[in-house]
């Protein structure tokens, strides 16, 4: 299963973690181009691997297990290191916190929903989040920094990159309320179930 490709791809996000990690704690503008080239490389494997898994037929318990673990590491690795080297600007600390945070409930939420043999299937709107909030993590991890390296001193990458993490936040809200309403209608189906079998 190891050797599968979609496997292949999903490991090499885990794989790209920690050199993006060095890039951006070079903190030179190319060292901040190439993470965000590297983050890039690492977003675009996580739409292949499904996609190669469905059209190959190699789906995988390995597979299902290792690629929500490979996302949540790569956004919680970036947005961490975007805080620690202070390349979160207009208050991007806070929407970053929202978003790690909801990253954390839903993960309980299905670690616990699978217990019980449900699960939660990904919405539409949970996709456009996921889309945005990867689009700001590029931006910011591009910097400023970026625009002068490209010739482009007048693009506020930064600002950009800011205000699509707000908006991702937003989304994140709205999406993790309705995973956690949908959630706790499963648990008390759930609870009742146990109470009339007992």
């Amino acid at each position: 299963m190891l050797t599968d490709l979609p496997n292949i791809l999903t490991l090499s996000r885990i794989g790209a973690i920690p050199v993006l990690v060095a890039l951006v704690a070079m903190g030179s503008a190319m060292t901040d181009f190439a993470a965000c080239l590297l983050f890039i490389a690492a977003a675009i494997t996580d739409y292949l691997d499904g996609r190669l898994a469905r059209a190959r037929k190699q789906y995988s318990e390995l597979g299902r297990m290792l690629d929500p673990i490979a996302d949540k590491l790569l956004v919680g690795a970036s947005l961490m290191m975007l805080a620690g080297t202070g390349h979160l600007p207009f208050g991007g600390l806070y929407p970053a916190i929202i978003i790690l945070a909801r990253e954390i409930l839903i993960s309980g939420m299905r670690e616990f929903l699978a217990s019980t043999r449900v699960s939660l299937p990904v919405t539409r709107l949970a996709k456009w989040k996921t889309g945005i909030q990867m689009t700001a993590i590029g931006f910011l991890l591009a910097g400023d920094g970026t625009g002068r390296l490209l010739h482009m001193p007048w693009l506020p990458v930064g600002l950009i990159g800011s205000i699509l993490l707000w908006i991702a936040a937003v989304l994140t809200v709205v999406t993790g309320w309705g995973y956690l309403v949908t959630a706790m209608r499963h648990i008390s189906r759930h609870d009742g179930a146990s109470k009339i079998a007992s």
